[in-house]
């Protein structure tokens, strides 16, 4: 091995190290938040989770030994593979708390949603990465994209699933747009979507609706659809600056807070970990998204450098709404905060991001 080899492995060595130091950072506080729900017992839940972030962590390292470049030549597969587990859930999927979204296996059940998650980031940058720099700049050349993206937004919001469709949504676009999507047509496209956005206030079922008048008023039913942001913003809001203390927390303790181990895990530790604890789960995950990023910019091959792209925005997105939902900045909708949520099909789509990107790394020669 010559000295300039050495010198390439030590500093992808270093550059991983990041990635695994903030996942170590994160599953901690991610175990801690469990374990505040189960009120400093080891439940079965706490369990639970410890395995899938042992199983998790174990898939990353199998994902990043990987060469990237298997995942670009079975993009498309993978993509239709998950099509089609789309399409099977609304024939055959398992009802849960009034959607249709899961497929049962029997010993583990799953959302295809979470699978296309990764599958539409693969599909669209294994795309673009045919494409030369002048047919990018043609509009026609972006129609195929386009549907990869809202096939399964519509399939995904049939379930109903207004939250990872919105997600799906979003970054798909993005990515597109990130491609190399000429920037005044993209412009013109955000324009009319904002115009022509009331109108599909009449294409929502009535719980969507009544979860935006929640939004703008959530007095107006204190006690049913407006109850959940209610608790959470009195939860967070008694926090104060260093929080009620550790397994101090009336809201979660009492189960005033609903979903308190899922969708509002951030509302469940910031009330005893304060507003402290809030930015450190915020820099945490921003960290982990900005590091995608960054690594996105370093990367010379095209579909390596749009597959980090893809990790970056869909850790950031998820981060942003779930923050966002819990303090009444936007609707409620089921989006899990990464890492921290309970729940396997969501850790394994973050955590098979994360191996995607380090397998980028480490075969980027």
């Amino acid at each position: 091995m010559t000295l300039q080899n050495l010198k390439q492995k030590i500093s992808i060595f270093n550059e991983c190290n990041i990635l695994f130091l903030l996942l170590f950072l994160v599953f901690s506080v991610s175990f801690l938040g469990q374990y505040i729900v189960a009120q400093g017992v080891f439940s079965v839940s706490v369990y639970n989770h410890i395995i899938r972030i042992i199983f998790c962590v174990a898939l990353m390292i199998s994902i990043c030994t990987v060469d990237y470049k298997f995942w670009m030549n079975f993009a498309y597969i993978i993509y239709a593979i998950s099509l089609i587990l789309l399409v099977m859930v609304n024939l055959v999927g398992t009802f849960r708390l009034g959607a249709q979204r899961w497929i049962n296996l029997g010993f583990f059940m799953f959302q295809p949603s979470e699978i296309m998650k990764l599958a539409l980031i693969l599909a669209l940058a294994r795309y673009y990465t045919m494409l030369s720099y002048q047919e990018v700049k043609e509009i026609k050349n972006h129609i195929t994209p386009f549907l990869f993206v809202f096939i399964p937004v519509i399939l995904i919001m049939k379930q109903p699933d207004l939250g990872t469709a919105s997600v799906l949504l979003v970054v798909g676009i993005a990515i597109i747009f990130l491609s190399g999507f000429p920037a005044k047509f993209f412009g013109l496209s955000v324009l009319v979507s904002m115009i022509l956005c009331p109108l599909s206030w009449f294409f929502l079922r009535d719980y969507q609706k009544n979860r935006i008048l929640t939004f703008i008023n959530p007095d107006n039913d204190p006690l049913g659809t407006g109850y959940h942001i209610l608790q959470s913003k009195i939860a967070i809001g008694s926090g104060g600056l260093f929080g009620k203390g550790f397994l101090n927390g009336t809201q979660s303790r009492l189960d005033f807070l609903p979903e308190k181990n899922t969708d509002f895990i951030f509302t469940t530790i910031t009330e005893e970990t304060g507003f402290i604890g809030g930015v450190v789960i915020i820099l945490l995950l921003t960290s982990i998204s900005f590091y995608c990023f960054w690594m996105g910019t370093s990367l010379k091959n095209n579909f390596s450098k749009l597959m980090c792209y893809g990790v970056g925005l869909l850790l950031f997105f998820h981060t942003f709404i779930n923050i966002a939902m819990v303090m009444g900045l936007v609707p409620v909708v089921g989006i899990p905060l990464p890492f921290l949520s309970y729940g396997g099909s969501a850790m394994m789509t973050f955590i098979i991001g994360c191996g995607l990107v380090i397998s980028a790394i480490i075969y980027r020669k």
